[in-house]
């Protein structure tokens, strides 16, 4: 899918980059956030990393402060919280909005290459709703640290929840199976 290969992305350090950059590989694009009941998830992408990335597989980091504005940092004050809390290895990029009128193009391009999810999308939207919190509905992005897999062709293989951890057997199961082709 060219299109999506070819939206323009800006590193969490300002450089330019592009998904075309990553051709061939498994991609894990999630959005994320320093201080989110999920942020613990960034331990469990890191190792997932560590453990594919010499079979062609990178995760992508993009910050976003979409939701309870819970990533209010700068690009430096994000970058350095990764790396401290969590030991980040892999690519981060600027903070930028994944969802409603002022989502940056990569992310209008995944929820509609994916509109739905798999998961616990719905339980998901009923534990925000008890906090008082009016949850998106699909095909926008739910929360932080939802996922969506790109496979080594460039197309959105798979989309998952954001309380899908990254050790959860079928979001595993579906980055294996696109590492195999």
């Amino acid at each position: 899918m060219a299109e999506l290969a070819d939206i323009p992305l800006k590193r969490i350090d300002g450089s330019e980059d592009r998904l075309a950059n990553h051709a061939g590989k498994v991609l894990l694009v999630v959005n994320v956030a320093s201080k989110c009941g999920l942020t613990p998830q960034y331990e469990g992408l890191e190792k997932l990393y560590r453990q594919y990335r010499d079979r062609g597989f990178e995760v992508l980091g993009f910050p976003a402060n979409d939701f309870g504005a819970q990533e209010p940092g700068t690009h430096e004050e994000i970058a350095e919280f990764c790396s401290v809390n969590y030991s980040v290895s892999f690519p981060l990029f600027a903070k930028a909005d994944v969802t409603g009128p002022d989502k940056q193009p990569l992310y209008a391009a995944l929820t509609s290459a994916a509109p739905e999810k798999k998961g616990e999308a719905e339980s998901f939207r009923e534990k925000l709703r008890g906090y008082g919190m009016t949850p998106t509905e699909d095909p926008e992005v739910l929360w932080n640290f939802e996922k969506f897999i790109i496979g080594r062709d460039g197309r959105v293989a798979a989309r998952f929840a954001p309380a899908t951890t990254p050790d959860d057997p079928e979001l595993v199961g579906a980055l294996e199976a696109e590492l195999a082709k």
